[in-house]
């Protein structure tokens, strides 16, 4: 263990973020000079915080089976190229993870119980700043080749995890990637200032390096076929994710300005990186309202901040939680609680437990605004209650409302996959799909998710993909498809 009194003596403690004023004024991350660096000055005693609990049910909270409180006490004692050598022996990406997962580890700490947890999240990512600063972060090419190839369609989270450990276990692969430039949402969904995308670079820069190979610009299904990649390759792996948008289908949906966040946040994104956008969604001087409440509302609300919305209101049509952990809800699973984001600190209004009736449009045919009505949810459904109607002017909408699966056109059709019962890929315990040779993870198989779990299905395919073409594996243990941790 780390220090054996500092869950005693040490409170919780957190880096300051940039003054909200200084940081809309910029897409840069919101922590000076980055969340590693920004941490520096507190880590230490903060790892040692790590108590010998015997049984670390951290391990359990992250889906990755990170081994936090080896990596707790290796910081404690200033050990850091140990440190980052425990922390990637379970997570190919943990620069991605310390800044976007939830950290349902930390609901999970045994600290837990009766104190604040472990600051789990901010010690990861401090590890892997400064293992980056310090060269301590080098590719691992194999040292020989199978001669096997695969094909992984999909170069977000779970695509890129399965691609470096196939790589890594000898095989050739090729990543396609239908947009400009490989990282999918990690590239052109998730904004700056929540990870600037030199975080994205270097690793694919280390994979290149490492010798896996990166097809962007090319849109499997039209450019390439399902049936092509099939008979060119040994395997398959689907990558793509879960991108068919959750719609809003009242009155009014057809008006202008309203937009699917995913069309509004990958353009903000290139701009920000210094594209050119024809065209571009844009925030600046308008009433926005984002109907969703999650993590993508957020971002949505932190962009238009930046791009200068005159309001910005986010809509949620579930109540809005507790501050504190629901008796219905014990550790260590993880709680529906109350939490601001760093987008939420810099303003707009949070309204929960309302729905929309219809939009109104103005003499040109675009959104002027839209009425809602707060409910209440009985038997099973959430019903309007009667009086509490009210109109919120809006020139721009956003639909945050999370996605329903896979795009089923084109790719899926052609490989002839089946989807379960929720409209996504159908796998068995191995990651295989119906079809032989034929492998599915992360949110294509799973759903929308969580970033840690893309990357744990990512290396738990790349198991079951090794084994098929090989006949047994080296690589961790394959997670089952349908595991869950107690902490999700």
């Amino acid at each position: 263990m780390a220090d054996p009194k500092g869950f005693l003596t040490t409170p919780r403690e957190v880096a300051d973020r940039r003054p909200v004023e200084e940081r809309k004024q910029d897409w840069k991350e919101v922590y000076p000079g980055g969340p590693g660096k920004a941490l520096l000055p507190i880590i230490t005693k903060q790892a040692g915080r790590c108590m010998d609990c015997g049984i670390p049910f951290c391990h359990n909270g992250c889906p990755l089976g990170n081994l936090i409180p080896e990596w707790n006490d290796l910081v404690w004692r200033d050990d850091w190229s140990s440190a980052i050598e425990r922390l990637h022996a379970t997570n190919n990406f943990p620069e991605f993870t310390g800044r976007l997962c939830p950290a349902p580890c930390e609901t999970s700490c045994v600290l837990g119980i009766n104190q604040d947890p472990v600051t789990i999240k901010n010690v990861e990512v401090a590890i892997i700043d400064k293992a980056w600063e310090t060269g301590d972060v080098n590719p691992q090419p194999p040292e020989w080749l199978t001669g096997k190839t695969i094909a992984v369609v999909g170069s977000g989270p779970a695509g890129l995890a399965a691609a470096q450990q196939l790589t890594r276990a000898g095989h050739t692969v090729a990543v396609y990637e239908r947009a400009d430039a490989p990282g999918g949402l990690l590239r052109y969904g998730i904004p700056e200032f929540k990870m600037e995308k030199v975080q994205v670079d270097r690793r694919i820069q280390q994979m290149k390096e490492e010798g896996t190979v990166f097809r962007s610009g090319v849109n499997v299904g039209v450019d390439v076929t399902g049936t092509q990649l099939k008979q060119r390759y040994d395997a398959v792996v689907i990558a793509t994710g879960s991108t068919a948008a959750r719609d809003l289908p009242v009155p009014g949906r057809e008006y202008g300005g309203i937009h699917q966040a995913m069309e509004y946040l990958p353009q903000a994104n290139r701009v920000a990186l210094g594209q050119t956008v024809d065209g571009q969604i844009v925030a600046t001087g308008k009433d926005v309202v984002i109907i969703g409440g999650g993590d993508t509302g957020a971002d949505c609300l932190g962009t238009a901040h930046r791009q200068g919305a005159r309001t910005v209101t986010q809509l949620e049509i579930m109540p809005r939680p507790g501050d504190d952990r629901p008796g219905n809800q014990p550790w260590p699973t993880y709680p529906m609680i109350y939490r601001v984001a760093s987008a939420h600190e810099e303003g707009g209004e949070r309204v929960y437990a309302v729905s929309t009736v219809n939009f109104e449009a103005d003499a040109a045919g675009n959104v002027s605004g839209l009425n809602l009505v707060e409910v209440e949810f009985k038997e099973g459904r959430f019903a309007p209650i009667e009086g509490t109607e009210r109109h919120i002017p809006a020139q721009l909408v956003l639909l945050a409302m999370g996605f329903v699966g896979p795009e089923r056109e084109g790719f899926l059709e052609q490989l002839g996959v089946e989807l379960d019962e929720r409209g996504n890929v159908k796998r068995d315990n191995r990651y295989q799909t119906s079809v032989d040779g034929v492998f599915a993870c992360g949110d294509a198989g799973r759903g929308q998710s969580l970033i840690v779990w893309a990357i744990a299905e990512g290396r738990s395919c790349a198991g079951g993909v090794d084994a098929h073409l090989t006949g047994s594996s080296t690589l961790p243990t394959p997670i089952p498809p349908t595991a869950r941790p107690l902490a999700v």
